[in-house]
């Protein structure tokens, strides 16, 4: 496997460390072909969710109804043996719906009843339907992986991977997530229509006219194997010319004019440091789902979208004149230069 010639990298070049990358090549590829079973296209979605779960980060995915958003949760859960929820939000919901109650029972005392984010795959299903202050229910158990109940903390399953969906096109009973929950994710991802010829065969593999179990999905890894992975990730190589990449990528969000960014002029924010730990981390798991031990440039400005995209807030002009995040992050990745 051709390498960068870094002496750091030449170090970890051992027998077992290309063991690992041709190991995890595989259960990757295992992963995708049973999700081949009952997703159709989607391809850079899968990629993404799996990329997110190495990185041990969580997603938001935004799409109209119907693409199937909520079918590709529950299929990866079920490949990667792990225990599955859905949390469906809306306007009445409240945060002990979420994280659990406290309660008393006559004979037995106090005694707490978990809610539904004790799960290793949480759907957070069209979470811009609830208040903020059911949103930030969310807050604590994503970014500490654990949930307060009453007075008492308790650790979540681990792997805990959330993944929030949103409908882009209505707006009315909706409220837009604050940007501090918005910044916990790891990945924001658009899932589009499918092709002409992908809804064909939608047509005939779907769970209306199949029971989800009629299409056999074997369990791939199990939340041990996850958890392997996850540590694993950390160990792909980057050198130090694409982590100052990376750092001037996101620079760039934040002061435009020093790269003659021409559509810096529509960001009102730009990205926070929490950006660069995410391009790294990111960038590495990328790497390794492509079979490979080190991290590439393509690598970043392959992640840098869906990392950035939900980091770079436009400001009034940009949105007035329906300018998209992605053209923003499409010129700095043309003009940030990899030194």
């Amino acid at each position: 496997m051709a390498g960068p010639d870094d002496e750091a990298y030449q170090v970890l070049q051992t027998e077992e460390f290309k063991r690992q990358i041709a190991y995890y090549g595989k259960q990757f590829q295992r992963i995708k072909a049973e999700m081949k079973k009952l997703i159709v296209g989607q391809d850079a979605i899968v990629d993404s969710l799996i990329e997110a779960l190495l990185a041990n980060g969580h997603v938001l995915v935004e799409g109209i109804p119907g693409v199937g958003k909520t079918l590709i949760i529950r299929t990866l859960a079920k490949i990667t043996g792990c225990q599955f929820s859905r949390i469906q939000f809306t306007p009445d919901l409240l945060p002990t719906d979420i994280v659990g109650i406290t309660t008393y029972e006559e004979g037995k005392g106090f005694f707490t009843v978990k809610g539904p984010i004790f799960s290793n795959f949480v759907l957070a299903d069209e979470i811009n339907r609830s208040p903020p202050k059911v949103q930030s229910a969310l807050l604590e158990s994503m970014q500490e992986r654990q949930a307060t109940i009453g007075k008492e903390t308790f650790q979540l399953p681990a792997p805990f991977f959330v993944m929030a969906t949103q409908n882009p096109i209505e707006q009315l009973g909706t409220y837009k997530l604050p940007e501090a929950q918005v910044d916990r994710f790891l990945f924001k991802l658009l899932m589009t229509y499918p092709t002409p010829d992908e809804e064909i065969q939608i047509l005939k593999h779907n769970i209306t006219i199949h029971d989800f179990n009629e299409f056999e999905l074997e369990s791939v890894l199990t939340a041990s194997d996850i958890l392997d992975a996850q540590r694993f990730v950390k160990e792909i190589y980057l050198n130090r010319k694409i982590e100052r990449y990376i750092v001037r990528v996101v620079e760039a969000t934040r002061d435009p004019k020093k790269y003659s960014i021409e559509f810096g002029k529509y960001i009102g924010f730009g990205a926070s440091p929490r950006s660069s730990i995410a391009m790294y981390i990111a960038a590495k798991a990328h790497a390794l789902v492509n079979g490979r031990g080190y991290v590439t440039p393509q690598d970043v400005k392959e992640v840098a979208y869906n990392v950035l995209r939900h980091r770079v807030l436009l400001n009034f002009e940009g949105e007035a004149e329906e300018i998209k995040p992605e053209q923003v992050i499409k010129e700095i990745l043309e003009k940030v230069p990899i030194l």
